[in-house]
C-alpha cells in the first residue's frame, strides 16, 4: 500500500506497461459482469496455457470517487 506506481511495477528495459480500469454502477454490478467473464470460453480456453505477463508484478486495486464534475 503506498508505493508509488513505476516502484511497484518495477519496470525493466524492453518492457512494456499497461494501464487500465473498469468503472462499475455498482458492486452487484461488477460482481455480474465478473460472473459472466469467468464462464466465457475464450478466457476458459487461455486458462491452460501460461500467462503472457508476470503476475506477481501485477497491481490492483479499488477507488472511490471523491470529487465529480
Amino acid at each position: 500500500m503506498g508505493l508509488p506506481f513505476p516502484r511497484g511495477i518495477n519496470v525493466k528495459p524492453g518492457e512494456t506497461v499497461i494501464f487500465s480500469w473498469i468503472v462499475y454502477k455498482s458492486r452487484a454490478h461488477r460482481d455480474s459482469v465478473n460472473k459472466k467473464v469467468m464462464k466465457d470460453p475464450r478466457l476458459v480456453k487461455m486458462m491452460d496455457q501460461p500467462m503472457p505477463f508476470d503476475w506477481k508484478r501485477m497491481l490492483y486495486g479499488g477507488f472511490k470517487t471523491i470529487v465529480e464534475a
